[in-house]
């Protein structure tokens, strides 16, 4: 029987590469199925995001539910997949959305918005959002490319990657998300 002490050099060499290759797969799984970093870039969700804070992504949550009303979530720009947008998912499918004077309309009741930025006077005209899909806005809607634009339109459930759920960068700002 060898003794721990009889290990040659290739022996521990080939140790050492196993263990490598198991963390890169068990990386390479949690970042695909589990749960992703992201950093916020620009206004767009303000004041509830800032520019440069980072958090992590649930990415599991939506193999198993859908994405729910007033969730931070991340997709894939329709325009342009190799981009990401984050915003907050205002009505899901086979709802009806309507913004008069600011004020949004989900199935005809108005929605009580605590997190936007100030008030904005944009309109978007009463909508069905298709199955299978959803409508977001940014919650500085008077700084954000959202649903109510034709380029984003209403986002394919296949385009969201994840849930926002908590913010870990600055360290003092650390905070899960609703």
């Amino acid at each position: 029987m060898k003794k721990k002490s009889d290990n040659t050099w290739q022996d521990i060499a080939s140790d050492w590469l196993y263990s490598i290759i198991i963390a890169v797969v068990l990386a390479f799984c949690i970042r695909t199925f589990i749960v992703e970093p992201y950093m916020v870039s620009g206004p767009s969700m303000l004041p509830t995001l800032e520019n440069g804070e980072r958090l992590l992504v649930n990415k599991f949550v939506y193999f198993v539910s859908e994405p729910k009303r007033d969730e931070i979530v991340i997709f894939k720009y329709p325009m342009d997949e190799s981009r990401d947008f984050i915003k907050r998912v205002i009505a899901v499918g086979g709802d009806t959305i309507e913004i008069r004077d600011g004020q949004v309309y989900v199935n005809g009741v108005l929605k009580k918005e605590t997190y936007t930025k100030e008030p904005n006077h944009s309109t978007y005209r009463k909508s069905v959002v298709p199955k299978d899909h959803i409508f977001v806005l940014g919650d500085n809607r008077n700084n954000s490319e959202d649903s109510r634009y034709s380029d984003v339109g209403f986002v394919p459930l296949k385009l969201v990657k994840g849930k926002a759920s908590v913010i870990f960068w600055p360290f003092e700002k650390g905070r899960t998300l609703p």
